[in-house]
C-alpha cells in the first residue's frame, strides 16, 4: 500500500516535484555515496535486486542515511529513500521499517507509520511503544488505547515505557478506567515501585479529579524522590488544595528531600490561589535562601502570585527583571493589573507586549484584556479587543472570553448589544454567560430580561440558591415587593438556602471571619464601638449611608442598621484597630 503511493506520487507529480529522479545524495548535501541500483521507478522483480538486499554494504548504507534522516526530521527525504529501499528489496526489513516508522511519527505522519507498522511481520514492544507515543501526542488518544489493548491479543508484554504513555493519553482522554486498569496491570509487574511511573499515576489521578487517589499512589512509594514529591504538590495546587500543597512542601523538607525550582513554582502557584500572601511571601524568601532567586521561572511564579494577591507594584519590579519575559509572565501582569482595577494599565502592557515585544498573545492574553475592561467600563475597547482576538489573531472565542465582553455591555446597560452577542454564540451559553447578564440587568434594575436570564440558568444549576436571590433582589431594588417575596417562596419550596455570606481577615497567621451583623467575636464590643466612631468621622466628610444593597421591605432606618452590620465592615474594622495597636 505505501509502494504504491510513494511509487504514484513520484509518476504522477508535475517535474518540479519529480524528487524522486534527482539523486537522493542531492537531498543530503552531495557528501553520501549510494549503492548502485536500477531507476526508482521501475518495478523489478524481487529477484533483479537480491544482490542488493544481500549486500551487508548497502545494508550499512542505508541503516545510517536512514539514521541521520530521522535524527534530523526531514521527512521529505526520508520518503525517498523509503521508495529506494522498496525497490532493492530492503522495504520489509524490520529495523529499516521501524527507523521509517519512528520518522514518520516523529513528523506527525501517524497515519503512514501506522501503514508501515501494519504490514511489519514481526512487531518488538519498541515498535508499538513509538506507534502508542505517536498516538498519544498527536492523536487521537483513543488509538492509543487501542493499540494498548492490541498489544495483549499479540503476546507483547509493555513495559516501563509503555505505561507512562498510556497514562499521558488516559489524562488526555480524562479516562479514569482506563487508567484504573493500567495502575491494576502496573501493580502486577515489577515496575510496581518504579517511582517515574507511580508520578505519572499521582498525575493521572489527580488530573482525573480523583486526589484520594493520588494520595494513596503517593503514600504507598517506599522510596519517594523529588519528582514523587512535584507531582503530589503540583496535584495539590491544580485541584485547589493549596495549604495542603504547602504542608506538603514542608513534610519534603523535614524528610532530608532538597527542593528543586519546580518544588518552588509548583507550591508557590498554589498558594497564589489562595491569596495566601504570607505563606508566598515566606516561600519567596526560602527560594532566594536556596539559590533560586536569579532564575526567571522562580520570578514568573512570583508575579502571578504577587498580581494575584493584589501586590501589583511588587510584581511589576518582579516583571522589570526577568531577562527573558515569556508569554506566561506577560499574562500574569496583565490578568493582575485588569483584576485589581488597572484597567488603563493593562492595555498600556497589551499593546506593549505586541508592539514592542512582538509575543503573540494567546486565549489567556485576550481573557485578561477583556476582564480589565469589564473592570474599568471600557466597552468600545471591549469591542475592540474581541475583534482583534478573532480577525487578527484567528483565536476562537471560548465561554470565558463571551462572559467577559457580556459582562462589560450589561454592567454599561447595553442589553440588546448583550443578548445579540449571547444568541450568535457559536456554542451554548452556560450558567456563566446568563449570570453575567443577569448581574448587568441587577444593576439596571431590567426586571425583564432578568427575568429571562434567571429561567436559562434554573435550567442549568436548578439548585442553586443565588440565582433566586439575585432575581429577589432585581424585584426589590424595583420596588416589586411581592414579586421578590414570591421568588423567596419558591425557593423555601424547594428546599433552596442561600450560603451565608462571610468576610475573613487573616492577621498574624490567624484567620477571623465576620458574618452579616456578627456579634460573636471576642472583641465584638470594642468592633462595634470603633464602628460607630469612624461612622461619624465620615458622615462628617459629607458621606452617606447608601442602603440600596438592603433588599428586605423595611424602614429606612432599619435598612441603616442592617447596612452597618454588613461583614465586610466589620471585618475591616477589626483590621483598623489591630494596626493601630
Amino acid at each position: 500500500m505505501m509502494l504504491l503511493f510513494v511509487l504514484s506520487k513520484s509518476r504522477n507529480a508535475p517535474s518540479h516535484h519529480r524528487h524522486l529522479r534527482r539523486p537522493l545524495s542531492s537531498f543530503l548535501g552531495g557528501t553520501v555515496a549510494f549503492p548502485p541500483t536500477t531507476a526508482i521507478a521501475a518495478s523489478p522483480s524481487p529477484s533483479s535486486n537480491s544482490h542488493l538486499a544481500s549486500s551487508p554494504h548497502s545494508y550499512r548504507h542505508y541503516t545510517s542515511i536512514l539514521q541521520s534522516r530521522v535524527a534530523a526530521g526531514s521527512l521529505w527525504t526520508g520518503r525517498q529513500l523509503h521508495g529506494r529501499l522498496l525497490v532493492s528489496g530492503l522495504g520489509s526489513d524490520t529495523v529499516l521499517a521501524t527507523k521509517l516508522v519512528d520518522l514518520y511519527a516523529a513528523r506527525g505522519q501517524v497515519g503512514h507509520a501506522h501503514c508501515l507498522f501494519d504490514g511489519m511481520p514481526k512487531r518488538n514492544v519498541f515498535l508499538w511503544n513509538m506507534m502508542i507515543r505517536a498516538y498519544a501526542r498527536e492523536g487521537p488518544q483513543e488509538a492509543a488505547v487501542q493499540l494498548y489493548r492490541g498489544m495483549a491479543e499479540h503476546g507483547v508484554e509493555p513495559d516501563n515505557f509503555t505505561y507512562p504513555l498510556m497514562l499521558k493519553a488516559c489524562v488526555a482522554l480524562l479516562d479514569l478506567e482506563t487508567g484504573r486498569e493500567v495502575h491494576e496491570r502496573i501493580s502486577d509487574t515489577r515496575w510496581g515501585e518504579d517511582v517515574f511511573l507511580c508520578a505519572g499515576l499521582v498525575d493521572m489521578y489527580a488530573k482525573c479529579g480523583c486526589m484520594d487517589d493520588a494520595r494513596a499512589v503517593f503514600d504507598g512509594i517506599a522510596m519517594r524522590d523529588v519528582v514523587v514529591w512535584n507531582s503530589m504538590i503540583a496535584a495539590y495546587g491544580q485541584n485547589g488544595w493549596p495549604m495542603e500543597a504547602l504542608s506538603l512542601c514542608r513534610d519534603m523538607a523535614k524528610n532530608g528531600v532538597r527542593s528543586t525550582i519546580a518544588t518552588l513554582v509548583s507550591t508557590i502557584s498554589a498558594v497564589a490561589n489562595a491569596a495566601a500572601l504570607p505563606r508566598g511571601r515566606e516561600l519567596h524568601g526560602f527560594g532566594w535562601r536556596r539559590g533560586f532567586g536569579q532564575q526567571d521561572k522562580l520570578k514568573t511564579s512570583l508575579v502571578g502570585m504577587y498580581a494575584k494577591s493584589g501586590w501589583v507594584q511588587v510584581a511589576c519590579i518582579l516583571f522589570d527583571q526577568l531577562t527573558k519575559r515569556e508569554l506566561v509572565s506577560w499574562n500574569a501582569m496583565i490578568c493582575g493589573y485588569g483584576m485589581h482595577g488597572h484597567a488603563d494599565k493593562a492595555l498600556k502592557l497589551f499593546n506593549k507586549m505586541r508592539v514592542e515585544a512582538l509575543v503573540t498573545p494567546d486565549n489567556i492574553t485576550f481573557v485578561g484584556v477583556l476582564s480589565a475592561c469589564n473592570h474599568g467600563g471600557m466597552v468600545k475597547e471591549a469591542n475592540y479587543l474581541f475583534g482583534l482576538m478573532v480577525d487578527v489573531y484567528s483565536i476562537k472565542p471560548t465561554v470565558q472570553h463571551f462572559t467577559c465582553l457580556v459582562n462589560v455591555l450589561g454592567h454599561a446597560g447595553r442589553f440588546e448589544e448583550a443578548y445579540d452577542l449571547i444568541k450568535g454564540m457559536s456554542m451554548k451559553p452556560d450558567s456563566r454567560i446568563w449570570g453575567a447578564l443577569l448581574n448587568g440587568c441587577k444593576i439596571h434594575k431590567n426586571v425583564e430580561l432578568g427575568e429571562l436570564a434567571l429561567q436559562k440558568l434554573i435550567e442549568l444549576e436548578p439548585g442553586d440558591a443565588g440565582n433566586y436571590v439575585l432575581l429577589s433582589n432585581i424585584y426589590a431594588q424595583s420596588g416589586k415587593w411581592e414579586k421578590a417575596a414570591m421568588v423567596r417562596k419558591l425557593m423555601t419550596n424547594r428546599c433552596l438556602k442561600k450560603i451565608i455570606a462571610c468576610s475573613w481577615i487573616e492577621l498574624k497567621g490567624k484567620t477571623h471571619g465576620f458574618l452579616v451583623g456578627d456579634a460573636s467575636h471576642p472583641i465584638s464590643d470594642e468592633i462595634y464601638v470603633e464602628l460607630e466612631r469612624l461612622e461619624g468621622l465620615v458622615s462628617d466628610a459629607g458621606y452617606v449611608l447608601d442602603t440600596m444593597p438592603v433588599f428586605h421591605n423595611v424602614g429606612d432606618d432599619e435598612k441603616r442598621n442592617m447596612a452597618r452590620g454588613h461583614s465586610e465592615r466589620l471585618a475591616i474594622t477589626f483590621g483598623l484597630i489591630n494596626c493601630a495597636a
